[in-house]
């Protein structure tokens, strides 16, 4: 498979886990209740398209200057940590609460200001981190980022669409549960890779 498409594909599945319950989809939540979706998506794909742009260059780089085997052996370890990371839940903090309920002005500005902060050393800047590390080259890089972009934004997506039809009522839990599971493979897998070979 082509390292962009297997890139994109990988980078797109880890951040939508990644982003399964973690604060940024409480905040696109939030600001759902006071703008139409459509302002607040684009917020959060501006926000997320900068962030992870700036991830990505990061792994590059890491990448690069460091041999693949420990790459591998430290991607495996931070896979298992965004697993217990994400087993610990996220909670908006009253701050954060207050910003996303009062912002005044353009949704897409209040939505990109908040999430591009909001995101900054987050788990989601993280596994991009962790991602770029493993995919060397442009096509890899630009799958990267292309991949763990749309993952974020379709997982607030959904988030705001599923939280809008259920109300706040979403199984919180087990979603966590889950996608630490999910976590811990992607973490096995990457370890397993790097001790095989």
């Amino acid at each position: 498979m082509d390292i962009f498409l297997m890139s994109l594909a990988v980078s797109f599945a880890v951040i939508f886990v990644a982003e399964l319950g973690d604060k940024s989809q409480l905040m696109a939540l939030t600001f759902a209740t006071r703008y139409k979706a459509l302002p607040v998506l684009i917020g959060i794909t501006v926000a997320t398209a900068v962030v992870h742009a700036v991830s990505v260059g990061v792994g590059y780089l890491l990448g690069a200057a460091i041999p693949t085997f420990w790459i591998s052996i430290v991607a495996a370890v931070a896979f298992v940590a965004f697993g217990l990371w994400t087993l610990r839940g996220d909670r908006l903090t009253s701050d954060e609460q207050e910003k996303a309920q009062r912002s005044g002005g353009s949704a897409v500005i209040a939505a990109s200001v908040a999430f591009f902060l909001a995101e900054l050393g987050d788990k989601t800047m993280l596994a991009t981190i962790t991602l770029a590390t493993q995919y060397p080259g442009w096509g890899g890089v630009v799958g990267v980022w292309a991949g763990s972009t749309v993952g974020m934004v379709v997982a607030d997506g959904l988030a705001i669409a599923v939280g809008r039809l259920l109300g706040r009522n979403l199984p919180e839990r087990a979603i966590r549960i889950g996608a630490a599971v999910l976590f811990f493979v992607f973490g096995a897998w990457l370890a397993y890779e790097a001790l095989a070979g």
